[in-house]
């Protein structure tokens, strides 16, 4: 008995998505609760289970289709072996570039993932991956790679594994169209758009990082022994955001309509690389929150990043936005606001500068800070002020106890 698999609900207001990968191939065996597909919607990846054991017998759709809630995608043969090859299975009408076999026929890599592999040159058959079901993600690719690069074991790509067949010419000059992916399409819009409707400006200020490095040396064995989590920057990022929010209340509200919605709590969006792109998780009553608990929502949101379990009522709400560009190296940059919030932090990296205190030049780990703002509802004085009290929280932590 053929059963009919459904795209499922995808979340409130959210009515289509587009097949990312298939997970199994017509023929394959598949068992209860086994994703058969991947569904990627404006924010997250969505996995397809299948509601029972068989063998999936047709694909009804193609990757890159859009589909909407309640589409036929699939058929299982119910209780089938799957040594029986479907009949007359209907295969996608070409291989879209997330589902070129690579290495292993098995395999199939997302565009993210295939992109990585071109252009790092590595066997993605000989690479273990740390994603959903073993799949491969990017930061596996680049840790690869990096170990190829260091002469670390893992091994060159073969020709007869390369995701483009043979090897390209000595001096060829080669191209490739990738299909953007919903997630990638809708970042755009969102960023253009904020940039369109808002006025948008930036005030930056430098921090001395001092304080927190020495908080951090000398308790961050008692933290993660008491708590069984790192104690790392962000926790002390979002605690001094929430003093400057309770504050400045203007930069913790968004317009809507002719009115200001203002809140009395603090939904910070952290800002976590995904394989398909930038997501922004939120830390729901983060002004309520300890250091722990908000170090182990980061935490759990950039496990979740990385497998693509992250669902959309994570990503729901936000209030305020804290990006940290420094852990790739930036040293500063002016981050666009996530609508239809009003402002964003960006952090970047710790470097050692030499800084005037009291008279004396000293050598000091100083990190750049920037807060983008939409000028229509934050007046220049509120976003500088807002800027100061998170500078202040960091280089004298002890305000954050106090309430100052």
């Amino acid at each position: 008995m053929a059963t009919e698999i459904t795209v499922p609900a995808l979340g409130e207001s959210v009515t289509e998505a587009s097949v990312g990968e298939w997970l199994k191939q017509p023929g394959d065996a598949v068992a209860v609760d086994e994703p058969i597909a991947s569904l990627e919607t404006d924010k997250v990846a969505v996995d397809v289970p299948s509601p029972v054991a068989g063998v999936l017998s047709e694909h009804s759709v193609a990757v890159g289709d859009t589909v909407e809630v309640g589409a036929l995608i699939a058929l299982i043969e119910e209780g089938a072996s799957a040594s029986a090859k479907p009949a007359a299975a209907k295969e996608a009408p070409a291989h879209a570039p997330s589902e070129a076999p690579v290495g292993d026929a098995a395999q199939t890599l997302s565009p993210a993932v295939r992109r990585a592999v071109l252009e790092h040159g590595v066997d993605p058959s000989t690479i273990k991956g740390t994603g959903k079901d073993g799949r491969l993600t990017k930061e596996d690719v680049i840790a690869a790679a990096k170990a190829k690069k260091s002469g670390g074991a893992a091994p060159a790509a073969t020709p007869a594994a390369s995701p483009v067949g043979t090897a390209p010419a000595v001096g060829a000059r080669n191209t490739e169209r990738v299909k953007m992916t919903r997630m990638r399409q809708t970042i755009a819009k969102r960023l253009k758009g904020a940039q369109e409707e808002a006025a948008l400006l930036t005030t930056f200020n430098d921090v001395d990082m001092t304080a927190v490095i020495e908080a951090r040396g000398k308790y961050k064995d008692l933290f993660a022994k008491k708590h069984d989590i790192k104690l790392g920057f962000m926790g002390f990022f979002a605690k001094a955001a929430c003093l400057a929010l309770k504050d400045v209340p203007s930069v913790n509200a968004y317009i809507e309509g002719d009115e200001v919605v203002y809140h009395d709590y603090v939904d910070i969006s952290v800002a976590v690389s995904a394989p398909n792109g930038l997501v922004v998780p939120v830390i729901r009553d983060c002004q309520a929150k300890g250091f722990a608990r908000i170090e182990k929502d980061i935490a759990d949101f950039g496990a979740r990043a990385r497998d693509g379990s992250l669902t959309m009522e994570d990503m729901t709400g936000g209030t305020f936005t804290i990006s940290n560009g420094g852990v790739f190296g930036s040293l500063m940059s002016t981050p666009i606001i996530n609508p239809p919030q009003s402002a964003v932090l960006g952090l970047h990296r710790i470097e050692d500068r030499p800084v005037a205190v009291n008279g004396e030049v000293v050598i000091r780990p100083m990190m750049y800070i920037a807060l983008s703002y939409d000028h229509r509802l934050i007046d220049g004085r509120e976003a500088v002020t807002a800027l100061k009290i998170i500078k202040e929280a960091i280089e004298d932590p002890t305000r954050m106890l106090i309430d100052l």
